[in-house]
């Protein structure tokens, strides 16, 4: 997927308005590879996050999101012109996992959050069994990313965010195609853990440069 002009110009909106808003700093986005496909996966804090994952890569993302969010026809037209594609929650949506493997067959970078649903308390949740299946059959590198400040900005229930500092932290990408499917949750479960405590330490910084 290329920068289509909605992208370019809805990205520049959003990068003022989370520098504003949330004071956000992002590090190791660099880490993003420019081509070929790649499977962006990241913890899920708030309604924020797709936004935040996105804003200050040069790559377009595009997602899987709830089918709840396509019921609404000016947002439908909006979030599919920016690469997303909607997913039944807890259906087991089989067509849903198909498109997103074809997607990255083709050289999509496809952002997912697998915990599935978004924190009650900011912290991390359990990672769903799908993301095992996708990565083994699509066959393409797993960028793990975090988002910290998230949660404070939009807690779950609230009707709107409010300013928060938000930091965000790209991991390096890893195979994980060879493994099983539990040992892949297990791989992304502990990265997300180790980038979250880097983050909260304050050692995002020191070990990457910010974008």
């Amino acid at each position: 997927m290329k920068p289509t002009p909605t992208w370019k110009f809805l990205q520049a909106i959003c990068r003022i308005a989370t520098t504003l808003l949330f004071d956000l700093k992002v590090f190791g986005v660099h880490r993003i590879p420019q081509e070929g496909g790649v499977l962006v996966v990241c913890n899920h804090q708030s309604y924020l996050d797709p936004v935040l994952v996105a804003v200050r890569s040069r790559r377009p993302l595009s997602y899987m999101a709830k089918s709840e969010l396509f019921g609404f026809k000016p947002f439908d037209w909006l979030i599919r012109s920016l690469g997303a594609f909607p997913v039944r929650q807890g259906a087991g949506d089989v067509r849903a996992i198909k498109e997103a493997i074809e997607r990255l067959q083709q050289g999509d970078a496809l952002t997912i959050f697998p915990e599935g649903s978004r924190s009650e308390d900011g912290g991390l949740l359990p990672i769903e069994p799908g993301i095992g299946l996708m990565v083994r059959k699509a066959k393409v590198p797993v960028l793990p990313v975090v988002i910290d400040g998230a949660f404070r900005a939009w807690p779950k229930g609230r009707r709107i965010f409010g300013p928060a500092p938000v930091r965000v932290l790209y991991g390096s990408p890893m195979d994980l195609s060879k493994l099983d499917r539990e040992k892949i949750i297990q791989t992304i479960d502990a990265a997300f853990h180790d980038m979250l405590s880097q983050l909260r330490e304050n050692r995002g910084a020191r070990d990457c440069r910010e974008a």
